[in-house]
């Protein structure tokens, strides 16, 4: 039997998938959007990796993280449930062993990690806001009227950036209507905006870090060339980007995957089984806390939520 080990990232906006081997060769891969159901995402993201699967291979672990990352574990049985920092380091570190700053923006969140003789030392994270984060450019692109792709190509030919504040995605609307109003071209604009998500990561979530290269940006906004350009810029050092960038998360997880002692044949035929999640409001104390409830074919699975035991009754009500 060749060993295969699943990670799952599941995030608020993608949900990401790899399968790989023992020499953490990536067999299999799949990248779907949410779409507000982190349960139904999951289920068609494995559908998706069991059909490019290479039958001789056999998982025996899973993985999961991200901001879904309890639910769908619970769900799957998963060994290993891991948080963001975590997971991206441990994947950022199997393809780039000698990182020492991982850029992360994502589509609602980001974060900084750093990296020394392949331990994390620090990182921080901004989850309060979306201003400079990849739904922020997103919203931007279509009140512009341009495709993500065209977003990146256009910014590439300014010569003369606007200066945009991102700090706040009403701002920085205000600001983007502004700029053309007083005749800034869309491609200026456009580069302005590259340049402010730089500008609002650095000065926020990257404050008062020390960073060194390597530096390794990873998340859907390093897809886009104005961005990373932004980022050189304004360092004064080299930023690569991974093309497997947006799995570094998943890939994390399932090379945690293999350390586990406890192995498992996951089953692929998933598409039957029903999940649900129910939330309770416990009324056994004043925290009146809310219960979350995950079922899979109508049996409890788990309960998380209370803060004391009280709320255990609740549940099994």
């Amino acid at each position: 039997m060749k060993k295969a080990y699943l990670g799952i990232d599941i995030g608020s906006i993608s949900t990401k998938g790899v399968i790989i081997n023992e020499s953490n060769k990536i067999l299999t891969e799949a990248y779907l959007w949410t779409q507000g159901n982190p349960i139904q995402a999951v289920k068609n993201l494995i559908k998706e990796l069991h059909k490019n699967l290479d039958s001789s291979y056999t998982v025996v672990n899973i993985g999961t993280t991200g901001s879904a990352r309890k639910l769908i574990g619970i769900s799957l049985g998963a060994k290993i449930i891991k948080n963001e920092i975590t997971a991206h380091a441990i994947g950022t570190l199997s393809v780039v062993p000698d990182v020492k700053t991982i850029i992360e923006i994502g589509g609602q969140d980001s974060k900084i990690i750093l990296i020394n003789n392949g331990v994390v030392m620090d990182y921080a994270m901004n989850t309060l806001c979306a201003a400079g984060t990849g739904s922020f450019l997103s919203s931007q692109a279509k009140r512009l009227d341009l495709e993500l792709n065209q977003f990146s190509e256009l910014a590439l030919t300014s010569k003369n950036p606007a200066k945009i504040a991102a700090r706040c995605t009403v701002f920085a609307e205000s600001d983007l209507v502004h700029k053309a109003q007083i005749g800034y071209s869309k491609a200026d604009i456009v580069a302005g905006l590259c340049r402010a998500v730089a500008l609002n990561y650095l000065n926020n979530v990257a404050k008062g870090k020390q960073i060194k290269a390597p530096i390794v940006f990873q998340g859907g906004t390093s897809k886009n060339a104005a961005v990373v350009k932004a980022f050189e810029e304004e360092l004064g050092l080299p930023v690569y980007v991974d093309p497997k960038g947006h799995l570094m998360g998943a890939l994390g997880v399932a090379v945690l995957c293999k350390n586990e002692a406890e192995e498992i044949i996951f089953d692929f035929n998933i598409s039957d089984v029903e999940f649900e999640t129910k939330g309770i409001e416990c009324s056994q104390c004043p925290n009146n806390c809310e219960i979350i409830c995950v079922y899979r074919n109508k049996k409890l699975l788990d309960a998380w939520g209370n803060k004391c035991d009280q709320g255990i009754s609740e549940v099994k009500m």
